[in-house]
């Protein structure tokens, strides 16, 4: 197995190394092409030139053919370049041809002509040896060899020719072939420094491509994580406005720190309710499930209760409905939301025979006496979502309070109906008399007249029962349940978070697909949503894949091949906008249209500056090398020598002055300026500025030093000048050494330099030159007579003035080229961290929106398992605490107080103040002391909260006592500051509402149950307990069971016997209130 995964390592290396050679090869095409173009244009030049200055072609021959040749070779490369979409491979190969072609060039300029010099074609070749490095398509190593090939080729050549092939030695040949070999040394140097540092820069501009690229997938998943996590919870139409309201809240906070208080605190105050008329509301609860429960272990209630509500989400889709909420065993839906529908009446009736369909089903299969009982009102509601936690899309109106009666006042296996209800289904079932008043006061008070629904299927001839096997009725009730349900397949909560990428296979439950239940989305193929509320309803998925293509691949090596083919994708396009303008750069000048992007660019650290000065200082060493083989005034040249390495070791100095002080710790123990100077190297440009400046004009002062101090007396002293001009081009080649310098300073540098060194060539030593000519002429006639024009007898390549001049401005084109190009890398590179750092922060932001929105479904602890690496939502969460406390906080007077007028907007004005006091008691939640306490949800203007539930996994059992109980004490806190915050609300709204708390504690079962709508819950005898304590309550007290008061007195807190009461279900309890002091209440909830 460590094989394997080594194996599948080296296969990611491979292709990652792959596609860095094939984005290295479209970052050289640029330069390939400006390189053909150069050479295109210098050879345009010369055959102007010599046709301009009358030169004979027959004289020339050699020239003219070889010239001419060398532009058809490079025009042919050129249209093959641009052209022809060329692998790594070939573009190597016209790289080559392009390398010879200059070669033969360069020997045609040595050899053509009537005498050959030492330092004949040095910047040819040296302009050769600089491009093989920076503007062909060579590794560093392939550079190398041919720099070498180059420059040995020539020493060797002009060796053998001024030695073995020429009757006379020219004096101070050993010093020029010297001269020579430095000048290549440096170019070689130079270029390989270019190449590594480009180098270096490609790679890290690849990997911020790889990153960024990376960055924007995971930026999707986070994107497509939050559909599916909001529409799991909410309707599209609330969530998406929820959503950009805490995105914008999110984006005004720059601060980092603040971003992630306001996640954590989530102070959004918004209400998101919206009134619809014509709807139908059904409520459905299984009559005998409380029994099985009792029986059950915690995983097969959660089991169960995910299976039937999963079957139940799957009729709710067929039917058109939305379900609201799951409250115990009680599951309550509305059709006509969030799009009106003229059938909901119909959809609803529908579902609940449904419903009592499946329960028959579920019966007859298992023998375990459980039924529906299901009410059905038609009328008008509020619905959204109220509070800052655990956001529950919900309804209210007085017709969903009907509808609620409709239910308990119904008969099991029965559609319970209103007369509204009746008139909207057209006559569509048959019905019969419902007497619903006389089972239910609610009813009877509003004098209902209510119906029963004939199901049109108990009409038909009944089907003899399904034969149970025996085997099945031994075991446990539950048991058979369970085993019973888990064959319907119902999808697991939050199973579209399984992949990554957002999709999930619907169809495949437990490595089967299942073709017989009702999908849950639809799939490929299947039929496009009728209403706009069932498109709605679905959470965001992609094209379900083949099963195949996911079988045998994890989530990383699928992510990894998709981040492949994306970068495949863009060097693809990188190689298609090769010319293009970027958007985010101007086509001349490279600056960033966004003023704040180009600061920041410009004030960019530069580790690297120092070994750009190191660089420099090798370029003047050599240029003094040189000078020192060809001057004949020593002494002058060794004093400005000294001047000028003084300051340019100064610089040195103040560039490495941090590395000394941490070579020499004790020596310089006192001076901690010297690692502040080394730091303002590195992040200052006004620092870095005059250094490179200084540097720069140090060596363009000595490289003119021949030229402007020697005195060129005897005409063998004149062979000097050549060699001064070189020295001129290598200062050339040092303004561009430092490559992340500004463009517009370099661009400043070779202007000024390459002007310095055009009046000097042509005004200021022009005498000297014409000398020089005059000498050459004489040298040429001694062996060849001669008697046309100086450019006529030695050719238009050898003539030293108008050759410096043109090998001047061959540089300063090169240069300026390559150092446009380097901007650009530079820019590019730049500009990819800045999209990271941006996307970066993007992603942080939908981290923490995401943990946000999950943990405003689910409690921290259990989030975790459906979110991260290491999820676990394959499997159904549920958990058993022995210990958790529950408390139940109503207001009751709140439905006194709801009104449906115009004057408050239907309700919507009395539900803005519900929201406020739910959002009030849900900051409590924020304070430290609370930490402990988990809000479950609201039930209209009930709020349910338990403490206990955090423990860590496999410890719950054995949880510390005193810490269980600490919890009970710490939920009666929350109670009494649940009081201080209403009696806060009461004084600002002039209302005079009073709260009903009751508390129970004991063992619970924990779970996530539905499919559509993921839920989390809790269930057992202690939360029905602990329910019958608020409703059997007083207002203004908090109402315990005998075990919880016992525990609380322990505590030191103070309660009072209430004696018997008669709770549903349980019989008579004795119950107490917990004496609270009113101004502990009151401090509570304003402070």
């Amino acid at each position: 197995m460590p094989a394997k995964g080594k194996y599948l390592l080296n296969d990611k290396e491979l292709k990652n190394e792959a596609l860095y050679r094939k984005f290295s090869c479209i970052s050289q095409y640029q330069p390939l092409v400006l390189l053909l173009g150069l050479s295109m244009l210098s050879c345009g030049i010369l055959l102007i030139l010599f046709f301009a200055l009358h030169l004979s072609a027959e004289e020339h021959c050699a020239f003219v053919s070889v010239v001419s040749g060398s532009l058809c070779v490079f025009l042919a490369v050129f249209v093959l370049v641009c052209t022809v979409v060329l692998s790594q491979r070939w573009r190597r190969l016209l790289g080559l041809i392009v390398w010879v072609t200059h070669l033969t060039l360069g020997y045609t300029f040595i050899f053509h002509g009537p005498i050959v010099l030492p330092w004949d074609q040095v910047p040819f070749f040296l302009f050769i040896i600089f491009t093989v490095y920076t503007m062909l398509p060579f590794q560093l190593w392939y550079a190398v060899v041919l720099s070498v090939i180059s420059s040995l080729s020539h020493i060797i050549a002009l060796t053998l020719r001024l030695t073995v092939y020429s009757d006379e030695i020219p004096p101070y040949l050993a010093n020029q072939l010297l001269s020579n070999a430095v000048v290549f040394l440096c170019g070689s140097v130079v270029g390989a420094f270019h190449k590594v540092l480009m180098e270096k820069t490609l790679r890290q501009t690849f990997q911020d491509t790889l990153r960024c690229l990376s960055m924007r997938m995971k930026l999707e998943i986070e994107k497509r994580q939050q559909e599916n996590l909001l529409q799991s919870v909410l309707p599209v139409y609330i969530s998406m406005k929820m959503k950009l309201a805490i995105i914008e809240r999110l984006q005004d906070c720059k601060d980092k720190e603040e971003q992630q208080r306001l996640v954590k605190d989530n102070n959004f105050h918004s209400l998101y309710v919206k009134r619809h008329e014509n709807v139908s509301i059904l409520y459905a609860d299984i009559v005998g499930f409380t029994q099985l429960a009792s029986d059950c272990s915690p995983k097969e209630l959660v089991i169960m209760l995910n299976e039937l509500f999963g079957k139940f989400d799957q009729i709710a889709k067929e039917n058109e409905c939305m379900r609201i909420k799951i409250l115990g065993d009680c599951y309550y839906c509305v059709s006509g939301l969030p799009v009106s529908l003229p059938k909901h009446a119909k959809n609803c009736v529908k579902m609940g025979l449904d419903m009592c369909e499946a329960i028959k089903l579920v019966r007859e299969a298992t023998g375990v006496e459980i039924n529906m009982r299901v009410g059905v009102h038609s009328g008008n509601v509020l619905c959204g979502v109220i509070g800052l936690r655990k956001w529950q899309f919900d309804v209210w109106s007085h017709d969903v309070t009907l509808a609620n009666h409709m239910e308990s006042g119904g008969l099991p296996g029965r559609v319970h109906i209103t007369e509204a209800t009746l008139k909207h289904l057209n006559k569509a079932y048959e019905v019969e008399e419902g007497n619903g008043h006389l089972r239910d006061p609610y009813l009877k008070e509003l004098n209902i007249r209510t119906y029963l629904v004939i199901d049109p299927r108990s009409l038909n001839i009944q089907r003899p029962p399904k034969p149970r096997v025996n085997d099945g009725l031994k075991m446990r009730a539950s048991v058979r349940m369970t085993r019973y349900l888990e064959s319907w397949g119902a999808v697991k909560p939050f199973a579209h978070l399984q992949n990554r990428g957002g999709f999930s296979p619907d169809t495949i439950v437990n490595g089967k697909t299942h073709f017989k239940d009702i999908p849950l989305r639809p799939t490929p193929g299947s039929k496009i949503p009728e209403s706009l509320d069932e498109s709605l309803e679905e959470p965001f998925t992609l094209t379900t894949p083949p099963i195949s293509s996911y079988k045998n691949k994890s989530q990383k090596s699928k992510f990894d091949e998709e981040l492949h083919n994306e970068m495949t994708t863009t060097i693809d396009e990188l190689s298609s906008k090769q010319w293009s303008n970027s958007e985010e750069s101007s086509s001349l000048a490279l600056w960033f249209p966004k003023k704040d992007l180009e600061k920041q660019y410009r004030a960019l650290d530069l580790p690297m500056f120092k070994h750009y000065v190191c660089c420099a200082t090798f370029i003047f060493f050599c240029i003094f090398l040189i000078q020192m083989f060809i001057a004949k005034n020593k002494r002058t040249l060794g004093i400005s020598f000294g001047v000028l390495v003084c300051v340019l070791l100064l610089t040195l100095a103040v560039c490495f002055i941090g590395h000394l002080q941490r070579l020499f710790p004790e020596k310089l123990s006192r001076c901690q300026w010297l690692a502040a100077v080394s730091e303002a190297v590195v992040k200052r440009p006004c620092v870095r500025l005059p250094l490179a400046t200084i540097t720069t004009v140090v060596i363009i002062i000595l490289a003119v030093f021949n030229l402007c101090f020697d005195d060129l007396e005897k005409k063998e002293d004149l062979s000097c000048l050549p060699y001064s001009v070189y020295c001129c081009i290598l200062a050339l080649m040092a303004c561009g050494v430092f490559l992340r310098l500004s463009f517009e300073l370099k661009v400043l540098f070779l202007t000024v330099a390459s002007t310095v060194y055009y009046i000097i060539i042509i005004s200021t030593k022009n005498e000297s030159f014409n000398k020089y000519e005059e000498f050459l002429i004489f040298q040429i006639n001694s062996s060849w007579n001669c008697t046309d024009g100086e450019v006529a007898c030695f050719g238009l390549v050898k003539h030293p003035q108008v050759m410096s001049c043109i090998y001047i401005t061959l540089f300063l084109v090169t240069m300026l080229i390559i150092s446009q190009q380097n901007e650009s890398c530079f820019r590019q590179d730049f500009l990819l961290k800045y999209k990271n750092h941006t996307k970066q922060d993007e992603i942080e932001t939908r981290e923490n929106l995401n943990r946000l929105l999950l943990e405003n479904v689910l409690p921290a602890h259990v989030a975790a398992l459906f979110v991260g690496e290491n999820k676990k939502n394959e499997e159904l969460y549920c958990k058993s605490y022995d210990c958790v406390c529950v408390m139940f906080a109503s207001v009751p007077n709140f439905k006194e107080f709801y009104t449906e007028c115009d004057i408050n907007k239907e309700g919507l004005e009395c539900l803005r103040l519900l929201n406020e006091i739910i959002a009030d008691f849900d900051e409590l939640l924020s304070k430290p002391k609370f930490s402990g306490v988990e809000k479950i949800k609201t039930i209209g203007s009930t709020y349910m909260a338990a403490a206990g539930l955090s423990g860590c996994p496999g410890q719950e059992n054995n949880q510390d006592t005193e810490r269980q109980q600490a919890q009970i004490g710490i939920m009666v806190e929350f109670a009494i500051a649940l009081y201080g915050k209403l009696e806060g609300i009461n004084r600002h709204s002039f209302n005079s509402f009073r709260l009903r708390v009751g508390i129970n504690h004991g063992p619970v079962i924990a779970g996530v149950i539905g499919a559509r709508k993921p839920q989390y819950d809790i269930w057992g005898n202690t939360v029905n307990v602990a329910s019958r304590m608020e409703s059997t309550g007083e207002l203004g007290k908090i109402q315990v069971t005998e075990e919880t008061s016992i525990v609380l007195k322990n505590q030191g807190y103070s309660c009072e016997c209430r004696g018997l009461i008669n709770v549903k279900g349980k019989g008579e309890l004795k119950t107490f209130f917990v004496c609270t002091d009113m101004n502990k209440q009151q401090s509570m909830g304003l402070s």
